[in-house]
Formats: C-alpha cells, structure tokens, sequence
C-alpha cells in the first residue's frame, strides 16, 4: 500500500485535498469557505510621525462579543501594530514579536527599528501560510524616520505614505484618497484616521462601537483611547407607547397569579390537622 503523503523531497503545489472537498460539497455537507471578520483598522505618515488608528468592535459570527477592545498592540516603545483578524492570532503574534523586538534590543544595544519588526512578523506568517489569520498595519518612527507597512496574513507586505486593512478597509481608503496630502499637521492627520476609521464603522457591520488613535513621533508615543464615540446610546426621541384598544382582539383571558399562604403569628402554635374519621375538640 502506497502513502498519499507528500514526501520531504516533493515539490510543487499541493492539491491532493481538492477532490476530497469537492466530494463532500457534492455529498451535502457543504462547502469549505473562508472565515470572515470584521475591523477597520488604518495608518497614515504625517510631518513629524505616524498616526495608526483602530474601531473597538469585536464579533463572533453575527454576535458582537466586545464593544471595546483594543485593536492596536504594544510592539516596543516607538513601534506599534494594529491587528485585524482572528483577535487570538493577532494578540499573540504580536505579543511574540514584541518579546522578540526586546531580545533584540537588549543584544544590539540600539532602538529596534519598524522594518525589523517587519521582517519577524512577515516571515513568521509566511511559515504558517496564511493559517495565522493576522492581517497587521505596522507603524512606528526609528533613526530613518517615520515608516508605515502592512503586512498581510500569507506574509506579504507594503510600505505606503497610508494605508488601510480589514473588512472596513475599502470604505477608509475612500477617505484617505480624498483627503490625505504630503507632510500634514499632526492634528490634520489624526481627524483624517479618526474619519477614516468612523467611515468604516457607519459602511461596514464587522466595524463599530468607538474609534482608538495611537501617535508616534520621535521623541515620544500617545494612545488616545476612545478618542471618538460615535456611538454613545443617547435617550429615545419619541416614545413608543400605545393606547390601550388600538389593537383588536377577540377574547381576553385575566389569570390571578398571586398565591395566597396562611400566615402564622408570632408565638402561636400551627394547628395539628385532625385524623381521618376524628373530631376536632374546643378547648377555648
């Protein structure tokens, strides 16, 4: 008996899996799709540093688990990475690099640099073909200046001026587009990534709840949690009571649901129930 597995000296793709999932599609037990999640996750390079910016919203199928997580993670003190995804793959893997980029600085002596970390990250998912479901916007300011890359799951990458990942990407990118210009102000560029985010928020039902802004420049690192809550629940405008009798029924049944109990008063003994065939005697 011969071995379908792929030996170590194999090359070339793989598609030894494609008749079998066609097989038990057409047997009913339906197809293989991939998973789809939800975020808005951007960043953009203004004159003196990066702005990265994150909705708060995470989802589990049609349900929305967390109306406030945090999307942008801690790579080290000049790098930060926001994460869309699987929200495990995209905390640990970070979470990784952010141990690595540590061991690193403390052996080279220097500040870690943005395209390092990208290196570790790219080539980690890489290693795991896209089975890390991370899709990560990498920004941060080191001794070449401010750099801004997105990293996809399978590992590869882009160096952009702005960039936008998830499933609200298409709707910030159209912000981006219209509105981001060379070397701008610092509070131009983070009304631009809070409006690319809330873009995503309003046209995208993966995005939603509050909008995270991280600033970095050289000389220091600001995360502005829930900058902006577009979605505050405010008092109703109008009241949705009805009259009684406006709608019409045909037979109305009224059950009393209250149980009534003998109460016992204080310093009273419950009196013994008499014996089948027996008396009870008077003894006042």
């Amino acid at each position: 008996m011969t071995s379908r597995l792929p030996t170590k000296s194999a090359s070339g793709f793989d598609f030894s899996s494609y008749s079998r999932n066609n097989h038990l599609s057409s047997s009913g037990l339906g197809g293989f799709t991939a998973t789809s999640t939800g975020t808005t996750i951007v960043g953009c390079i203004y004159r003196d540093g990066v702005v990265l910016g994150a909705d708060t919203r995470a989802t589990e199928g049609p349900i929305v688990a967390d109306k406030n997580c945090e999307k942008i993670h801690y790579i080290s003190d000049n790098i930060r990475c926001c994460g869309a995804g699987t929200a495990a793959d995209t905390e640990f893997v970070t979470a990784l690099i952010s141990s690595n980029m540590q061991l690193h600085e403390l052996n080279t002596g220097r500040k870690p640099r943005v395209v390092t970390a990208m290196t570790m990250l790219k080539q980690r998912l890489f290693q795991y073909q896209g089975h890390i479901g991370a899709a990560l916007v990498l920004g941060g300011y080191d001794a070449t200046g401010p750099n801004l890359f997105t990293v996809a799951p399978h590992g590869s990458t882009d160096k952009l001026p702005y960039v936008t990942m998830g499933s609200g990407s298409l709707a910030a990118m159209a912000v981006f587009e219209s509105g981001w210009v060379k070397d701008m102000e610092r509070e131009d560029a983070i009304k631009l990534v809070a409006a690319a985010i809330s873009s995503g928020i309003f046209n995208d039902l993966g995005s939603g709840s509050n909008v995270d802004v991280c600033v970095i420049t050289k000389d220091r690192t600001d995360y502005l949690r829930n900058y902006q809550t577009p979605n505050e629940r405010v008092e109703k405008e109008q009241r949705y009571g009805f009259k009684k009798g406006t709608t019409a029924f045909t037979k109305e049944m009224i059950y009393s649901m209250i149980q009534k109990e003998d109460v016992l008063e204080v310093g009273k003994t419950a009196p013994v129930p008499a014996a089948a065939g027996e008396e009870t005697m008077d003894t006042s």
